[in-house]
């Protein structure tokens, strides 16, 4: 059966939610968490993120003015399992002088900006791209934003919906076009596509014969 894009994008959803159910993503005690583990996660697993946060968690310094006060120095030391722990905490950093000097101090304040134009803002500072300026703005912030990355592009290049090499603005306009402009929605579909690739649509080892979206080409 041939599906119109909506169509189709409506029942992987379906489906997808069908077989994984809610994934309650982003895991995080508070925005501002959110933020720091966005930063993170850059070129690393979750699970190095988690224990990168557990260490600033420990120190108590997981606040604004916790990561703000901290040198920067002894910062690399605490996301150190996150790997490129002196780069990312020149990113932390570099998003808290943001956030002062914008918004002084405050992710609530922050909150209240136009999505279009706190993406630009995100954007401009120096270690933000896209994917995580995306994620900022969907799962910290609350805003109808759809965020593309690996995992979104496999599975929607896989199924005949953008090319293997389609850019970023390329698929986040595509799927936000054919989608209702919901952040619940947009949130647990950009998670659900994360669980599949992970179980399913491996890199390297498909698992094609047992995924819940076979047979929708």
């Amino acid at each position: 059966m041939v599906f119109k894009l909506k169509q189709k994008l409506n029942l992987i959803y379906k489906k997808l939610y069908s077989c994984f159910g809610a994934q309650n993503w982003w895991p995080a005690e508070s925005p501002f968490e959110v933020i720091i583990g966005a930063i993170l996660t850059q070129n690393t697993s979750w699970q190095n993120v988690s224990r990168a946060i557990e260490n600033l968690k420990k120190e108590k310094v997981l606040t604004p003015q916790g990561i703000k006060k901290i040198s920067e120095k002894k910062l690399a030391a605490l996301i150190r399992p996150s790997g490129y722990y002196n780069i990312k905490s020149k990113r932390l950093k570099n998003f808290l002088i943001f956030l002062f000097k914008n918004y002084n101090g405050s992710i609530e304040r922050m909150s209240l900006g136009k999505p279009k134009d706190l993406r630009k803002a995100l954007l401009g500072v120096n270690g933000i791209g896209p994917e995580t300026a995306d994620s900022i703005l969907l799962y910290a912030l609350g805003k109808p934003v759809f965020v593309v990355d690996a995992y979104t592009k496999r599975i929607l290049s896989r199924h005949k919906i953008i090319e293997e090499n389609a850019p970023y603005h390329q698929v986040q306009d595509l799927l936000m076009n054919n989608l209702h402009c919901e952040k619940k929605l947009f949130n647990e579909f950009h998670a659900l596509l994360v669980r599949l690739a992970k179980e399913y649509c491996l890199k390297s080892k498909r698992r094609c014969n047992e995924c819940p979206l076979k047979g929708l080409n």
